[in-house]
């Protein structure tokens, strides 16, 4: 039963920051959060939903803020009622973790490398509560047991880097829990997160919930994670409020066409072999994605692996000599067809990224062989190696250099490769590139830090193409962009793939994009292959329990 008085209300909130005080980031919106209540916001990148978080704490820096107005009213735990837009510093430092915690999208950088999880979550126990040591341990176990954390006793003891993505969020989400706020925010918290952890992080949320009442406010781009877990929904479009109310009749009768739009563009089953429809294509009527896609898939073998294996060290002894190993890769055997996307599926830990970085010698193999053409990869130079396999990471913009514009960025390797008889002849390539990825020549001279997600990521697609690669690895390349700006990636990789007839190694723990795009799909658990074969059987009649352990964990709507 949902409390009358509201926990949160947001009334007729707007802001806009100081270098653009005409153009509010977000816009006259209006909503409540219940006790005992999940609010969903939803909306691509820059609609104003991590900025409207963000302001509930006072986290945003005072100098960029322009003007605020409007009213975020809330309700203590003494029944109090404080606009924390007029709030002070103290105030809000004493609001902060005791009434309002929040958990961040990326638990790695959240977490001190240096600490052992245990002290970081006792720190802030210690700090809030006041607690002497051993009281603050004991009370540490007891949550990490709360959150269904291993061993938690043994746990308290070990360090980020030795703890898995969904067992890192989930001390996370133990330190925001840790003085029983009554209201917990996430930000985009299982976003980089395969499908099983998703739905175990969910679940805990929930559980948490339940046990405490609190009330959650869930930001996201992903709809069917709405539709697991949100009593309310609300959607934001360039910061304002497009649409708002319960969850299951938001979702299956949206009233608002941008709503829909957002709804549609997402990787389906009825889009695959065509163009993916964008938010823009779909809000502009525009039937580009009506566009019909033949596989340029061949019976021709283009890479050839045979019984690859891979460890790590995980133990010394005091001479620095191994003494354990983990086997990351384990009898892989595997031929790549020229001209297909092969998709690559698995939980963390289950060596899709380690068999990309080992197919580009990014790692070195223990065990086995692997033949480019016919011809064993060791035998190419490095060079030769980058001019035939490029990799598009995960996060564009740690891929690229800060401090060299977009123009250096994509001529420097070409240079490094001796392509183009001068620099004016490798700016040309770089410029009909720009224009094959839909940017144009004016972004020659801005930094990375100037463009969007989605820009940055074709930015670093253009580079890769800049060697003419026969095949590109793009390891998670999707997985944190909203789902407009990922259907315009997914339909560039379609197009470019058509008009430059590489091979595509595609790893995701995204089933339904992973579907979409790929000819075959590899599922691998624990450093093995456990089942391949075409994107239709794998997707609709999977073979192996532990495939259909993956699909039946996809959120559906």
């Amino acid at each position: 039963m949902l409390s009358r008085s509201p926990l949160l209300e947001v009334k007729n909130y707007s802001l806009s920051f100081a270098n653009s005080p005409q153009k509010p980031a977000v816009n006259c919106i209006d909503f409540t959060i219940q006790t005992n209540e999940l609010v969903a916001l939803v909306g691509e990148s820059g609609s104003g939903k991590s900025v409207t978080a963000l302001s509930l704490l006072g986290l945003l820096p005072k100098k960029s803020i322009g003007k605020q107005s409007g009213s975020l009213l809330y309700t203590k735990k003494d029944g109090s009622q404080i606009d924390l837009l007029n709030c002070d510093e103290a105030m809000l430092e004493s609001i902060r973790g005791t009434e309002i915690a929040m958990v961040f999208q990326e638990p790695m950088s959240s977490l001190n490398p240096l600490i052992t999880v245990g002290e970081q979550i006792s720190e802030a126990i210690r700090k809030h509560k006041k607690l002497k040591s051993k009281a603050a341990f004991s009370e540490t176990v007891s949550l990490l047991e709360l959150l269904k954390i291993p061993n938690p006793s043994e746990t308290y003891y070990k360090y980020p880097h030795q703890l898995s993505g969904g067992q890192k969020q989930r001390i996370v989400i133990a330190i925001a829990m840790c003085c029983k706020p009554r209201l917990l925010i996430c930000d985009e918290p299982t976003t980089a997160l395969d499908v099983t952890v998703q739905a175990s992080i969910l679940e805990t949320l929930k559980e948490l919930q339940r046990n405490t009442g609190i009330g959650i406010l869930f930001i996201t781009h992903d709809l069917g994670v709405v539709s697991e877990i949100a009593d309310q929904t609300i959607v934001l479009y360039r910061g304002e409020l497009i649409e708002k109310g319960p969850t299951k009749q938001l979702l299956q009768n949206p009233q608002q066409e941008y709503t829909k739009a957002l709804i549609q563009c997402r990787p389906q089953a009825d889009y695959k072999g065509r163009l993916l429809p964008t938010v823009e294509s779909i809000l502009s009527n525009d039937s580009v994605h009506n566009k019909v896609f033949q596989s340029t898939a061949s019976i021709q073998p283009f890479i050839e692996i045979k019984n690859l294996n891979v460890r790590f060290v995980t133990k010394r002894n005091w001479l620095g000599k191994p003494k354990a190993y983990y086997q990351a890769l384990k009898d892989i055997n595997l031929t790549i067809y020229k001209g297909e996307t092969l998709g690559i599926v698995g939980e963390s830990g289950s060596g899709k990224t380690t068999l990309g970085k080992a197919l580009l010698q990014l790692i070195p193999a223990d065990s086995g062989d692997v033949l480019l053409n016919g011809t064993a990869i060791g035998q190419f130079s490095n060079l030769e190696l980058r001019k035939k396999l490029q990799l598009v990471f995960q996060d564009p913009f740690s891929s690229l250099n800060p401090s060299m514009t977009i123009e250096q960025a994509l001529t420097e390797p070409m240079k490094v490769h001796g392509m183009g008889g001068n620099h004016q002849e490798r700016k040309s390539k770089v410029i009909e590139l720009l224009e094959k990825v839909q940017l144009s020549k004016e972004i020659l001279q801005r930094y990375p830090h100037e463009f969007s997600g989605g820009q940055r990521q074709r930015i670093v697609i253009a580079r890769a193409l800049t060697l003419n690669p026969a095949c590109m690895v793009c390891d998670e390349s999707v997985a944190a962009l909203d789902v407009s700006v990922q259907a315009q990636v997914l339909n560039l990789l379609q197009e470019l793939k058509e008009s430059f007839q590489f091979t595509i190694l595609f790893i995701t723990h995204d089933l339904n994009v992973v579907h979409y795009i790929s000819d075959r799909i590899l599922v691998m658990n624990k450093g093995s292959i456990v089942e391949t074969g075409t994107a239709h059987d794998v997707f609709y009649h999977p073979q192996m329990p532990y495939t259909q352990q993956l699909l039946s964990a996809i959120p559906r709507f």
